[in-house]
């Protein structure tokens, strides 16, 4: 006997099992019928599940099969909608302080636990330190990948980075990654 005809028969069976509570119940049998062959039950039912199932009927027999994207083969994925990012633009007029303060902010807020840890920590220990040049090469490379996983790859050199983000301080943030110093990066550092 398949995996497959073995579960359908246990799935009968319960079906058999339930059309004696259904008259109590006052449930038609065909919809316990179609819920039990449309969810694909393959256990048996205690009598608590049982009361569990009927306690709330509207919901209990209501519930839809919860589909993931790629479950199908035939999902061709024409109905996600992509929301397109608004390109990387710098600022050249921008005061120093006033990037350093934007440039700390969004190394936080990320989005993502590991970069925002990963980036938060490093933003504390080098804006300060970095020039003008470096500092719009640390904004181009923060804010201009569309996808922020690309630079947790990068960082940890999982992936190797694009050429245009090949620079200093690429170098320098790859450098902090390896964290020679053992440090405990739990949450974010402290704002000072």
């Amino acid at each position: 006997m398949t995996c497959l005809s073995k579960q359908q028969s246990i799935c009968n069976a319960n079906i058999n099992e339930l059309q004696s509570y259904l008259p109590a119940l006052h449930f038609p049998q065909r919809i316990v019928g179609k819920y039990f062959k449309e969810h694909s039950v393959a256990s048996s039912f205690s009598s608590f599940a049982l009361q569990r199932l009927f306690l709330l009927p509207g919901r209990a027999l209501c519930l839809s099969r919860r589909g993931y994207r790629g479950d199908a083969p035939s999902d061709s994925g024409r109905d996600l909608l992509e929301i397109p990012l608004p390109p990387w633009q710098a600022r050249p007029q921008e005061p120093l302080e006033t990037k350093r303060a934007r440039l700390l902010y969004e190394s936080r807020k990320r989005g993502m636990l590991e970069n925002g840890l990963l980036l938060g920590f490093f933003a504390k220990e080098n804006l300060n330190q970095m020039n003008e040049k470096q500092l719009d090469l640390y904004d181009r490379l923060i804010n201009e990948p569309s996808n922020d996983w690309d630079i947790y790859y990068w960082a940890t050199e999982a992936k190797p980075a694009p050429e245009i983000f090949e620079n200093e301080v690429m170098e320098m943030l790859r450098g902090f990654t390896k964290n020679k110093k053992r440090e405990k990066r739990l949450r974010q550092p402290d704002l000072e």
